[in-house]
């Protein structure tokens, strides 16, 4: 166990990380992701709120469909992440990291606080609910449909239903996950967390995963983590997330940082993210780059599934390419390594047909 965000959170089980790492990709994993921020926001004007915040465009959402999508500062800088769904009831969704939970619901409150000064209907209601993510293919999908009413081959990617799941009412199923596999997000009443965790656990090809796994899964699929990959001193140009924004949104101008961000896009960011594979000996987590290609190392372990060293960084735009060579420090000595194109292992979201 591990204090994480005010949590104490588990690093990993009995089996260990590198076999349920493995186990994820292979079968499929249940992972307790409660200490994540989840949101409601109500109101005839929460659209409207929610674009003022972030970038992406929340109106085009239909209903049950979310995206990822960013919260900036006046900067450019991204204050987080989060995922925002435009439920088929009457509310948005919105699940944000643990890390960042305090400055977020800060943010939102204090908007809140001044779009109902003006007479906008908006208020907010912080979900008690736990968060159980359920990730691998092909398992996840066999052992949750097993206890679903609903059709779970009709659920694509990055959509959610309100649904019963094992018995249990109330609960949201989302498709959606951190490591690149088929997964699903279950948030589910707190008081009936465990029961639901016990159901899914009965299955032979659920085994329970820590933050190790999801740490390595997420760096193999090339998925940002806050406070490593992405921050308030880095942009949506410079992270190589603009696809987050709409083109509405681009048009209009109207979300915070606005300017910065538009106009990097306009002039090229002078660094750009960079994925590497180590290609020398040695597996221990990347450093830093050598000086003589300027660059950041933001996350870096072994790959479970390729064997051998990846990282996530930023270097500069001239040495960004696939296939640049370049030199990483590993516990304090110098190792060839060379930019690749991400993801490290290619991704298994479901897209219905």
């Amino acid at each position: 166990m591990v204090p994480f965000a005010g949590w104490s959170l588990p690093l990993h089980y009995g089996q260990g990380h590198l076999q349920s790492h493995l186990h994820t990709r292979r079968h499929c994993s249940l992972f307790d992701v409660s200490h994540m921020l989840q949101t409601l926001v109500y109101g005839r004007d929460r659209i409207r709120f929610m674009e003022s915040l972030v970038v992406g465009d929340i109106a085009e959402l239909k209903p049950g469909q979310g995206t990822l999508t960013l919260l900036t500062n006046e900067k450019g800088g991204i204050t987080d992440d989060l995922i925002v769904t435009n439920t088929s009831e009457d509310h948005l969704y919105v699940v944000s990291n643990a890390a960042c939970a305090d400055k977020d619901l800060a943010i939102l409150r204090d908007r809140a606080a001044q779009l109902q000064a003006t007479g906008s209907d908006v208020h907010l209601e912080v979900s008690d609910n736990a968060l159980l993510a359920l990730q691998g293919s092909p398992s996840m999908a066999r052992v949750l449909q097993a206890g679903l009413l609903d059709d779970l081959a009709k659920l694509s990617f990055m959509n959610s239903i309100s649904t019963t799941v094992f018995g249990v009412p109330g609960c949201r199923v989302t498709r959606c996950g951190y490591t690149g596999e088929d997964g699903v997000e279950i948030s589910v009443p707190a008081a009936r967390a465990v029961e639901l965790a016990e159901q899914l656990l009965g299955v032979p090809d659920v085994w329970l995963a820590g933050l190790a796994a999801r740490d390595s899964l997420r760096l193999e699929a090339g998925l940002c983590l806050y406070g490593n990959d992405i921050d308030e001193t880095v942009t949506p140009a410079e992270a190589g997330l603009m696809w987050t924004l709409g083109k509405r949104r681009r048009m209009a101008m109207d979300f915070p940082g606005a300017a910065v961000i538009m106009a990097q896009v306009k002039e090229k960011p002078r660094r750009r993210p960079g994925a590497m594979a180590l290609t020398g000996a040695g597996r221990a987590p990347f450093t830093s780059l050598y000086p003589h290609i300027p660059g950041t190392v933001t996350s870096g372990c072994p790959s479970p599934c390729l064997g051998k060293n990846i990282a996530m960084g930023y270097v500069e735009a001239a040495h960004s390419r696939a296939g640049t060579e370049l030199t990483v420090e590993v516990r304090k000595k110098q190792h060839p390594a060379v930019i690749t194109k991400m993801p490290f292992v290619p991704t298994q979201y479901y897209m219905a047909k």
